[in-house]
């Protein structure tokens, strides 16, 4: 198979889990990923389940990448990220603004010594304002783009805070996504590009077409619509919870007839998707007495078999043996050397049928030695690079 970005290097000085996994996905399509680390690591190598210094949420992130350890505070390491930045096509860093200014590498030097390479610049809030010079997680992000709000808890107005790193997941798709529009720019035209990605901005554009429909219309305000998640919460059956979604009149109604609940079908108050907003407490307390009467297993496959759009809310643990996630071989065990056996998914986006089935994450600084001898650089000032610096100072 061709990997489409094959032939493409990317410098990935980013941390955590936005550029991190934005430039994986590169890697999953070919791109030869350099990661750049300080002397104590990617902060995400000591989150979750880890053996030694690689974690799950690491590997996941990191993975088919290599790995240089570079203390930027070294001349002699600034200059060799220098000289990665001259062989790189792609540049990516989720420094707080100004970072790399302060590091003698601002974005417009960059570009002007570097033309054709494109830069992508994540950041929390933006890189300038009254948030910008803030620390940010996803927690954060969510806060302020009205995602937290948008989940509030089943029957308040109280915002959640989802247990997942949405924001920052939702930044890296955004992220990849722009580089390799960025990438086909430069085909066509033979110039690089600076990508500025903020979280919030990227948070907003996703939460804009359902979450925050009410704000679209300026001008003389139209009566708001009721929150377009309103009718989504899953149903709890005999034995365990389904989740469904009728906007078609012809999925309710089938719904209804498969429940025993055909009466709801006379009442005008769910005659229309609108209405069934509207009173979504009077509907989903009639719903929830029928779901409550069914056995899951036999629920689902007759609703769906009536057209009706139903899923088993599956735990964690039993994803992995979801007939439709076997069946599509979304999940990948493989050897990951001293770690044993390691289960990823395979890259999302297939080309002509094959997904890029995923491939090891580094150790810590594991591929330094080769990629300082890809510059050209003698086994001497190797070592020299290599060496601790409380070392080289006692020289």
């Amino acid at each position: 198979m061709h990997s489409p970005l094959q032939g493409i290097r990317v410098l990935d000085l980013s941390a955590v889990l936005s550029g991190p996994m934005a430039t994986a996905m590169l890697a999953d399509q070919g791109a030869e990923v350099i990661k750049v680390e300080a002397p104590g690591g990617d902060l995400s190598r000591r989150i979750g389940p880890a053996k030694g210094e690689m974690s799950a949420m690491f590997i996941a992130a990191n993975r088919g990448k290599r790995s240089i350890c570079l203390d930027l505070k070294r001349a002699d390491h600034l200059q060799v990220l220098r000289e990665l930045i001259a062989r790189a096509d792609v540049l990516v860093e989720n420094f707080r603004p100004g970072t790399l200014a302060r590091l003698g590498l601002p974005p417009q030097a960059l570009r002007q010594a570097h033309p054709r390479l494109v830069l992508a610049s994540i950041s929390g809030f933006g890189a300038s304002g009254p948030y910008a010079d803030g620390r940010v997680y996803d927690a954060v992000i969510q806060a302020v783009s009205g995602f937290s709000a948008s989940h509030p808890l089943p029957g308040s107005d109280a915002p959640t805070l989802l247990a997942t790193t949405v924001c920052d997941k939702l930044t890296a798709l955004t992220a990849a996504q722009a580089i390799t529009a960025a990438l086909l720019g430069r085909e066509r035209s033979g110039q690089g590009a600076h990508i500025a990605l903020s979280m919030l901005d990227a948070a907003l554009s996703f939460q804009w077409p359902d979450a925050m429909y009410n704000h679209t219309f300026s001008g003389a305000p139209l009566p708001p619509s009721p929150e377009f998640g309103v009718l989504q919460r899953p149903y709890a059956t005999r034995d365990g919870h389904v989740a469904v979604m009728t906007p078609q009149p012809d999925e309710f109604a089938a719904m209804c007839r498969e429940l025993g609940g055909a009466e709801l079908l006379q009442d005008p108050r769910f005659a229309t998707v609108e209405l069934r907003r509207r009173h979504f407490t009077e509907l989903m307390t009639q719903l929830e007495a029928l779901f409550a009467r069914q056995d899951t297993d036999a629920l689902v496959p007759r609703l769906r078999q009536a057209g009706v759009p139903i899923g088993r809310v599956n735990r964690r643990h039993e994803v992995l043996d979801d007939p439709q996630v076997q069946h599509n071989g979304t999940l990948v065990e493989f050897d990951h050397g001293d770690l044993g056996r390691v289960r990823l998914p395979r890259a999302a986006a297939q080309f002509d049928g094959h997904g890029a089935p995923p491939r090891p994450a580094p150790g810590l600084g594991e591929h330094g030695r080769e990629v300082l001898a890809e510059l050209g650089l003698d086994a001497a000032r190797i070592d020299a690079l290599l060496r601790p610096a409380a070392a080289e100072a006692g020289r």
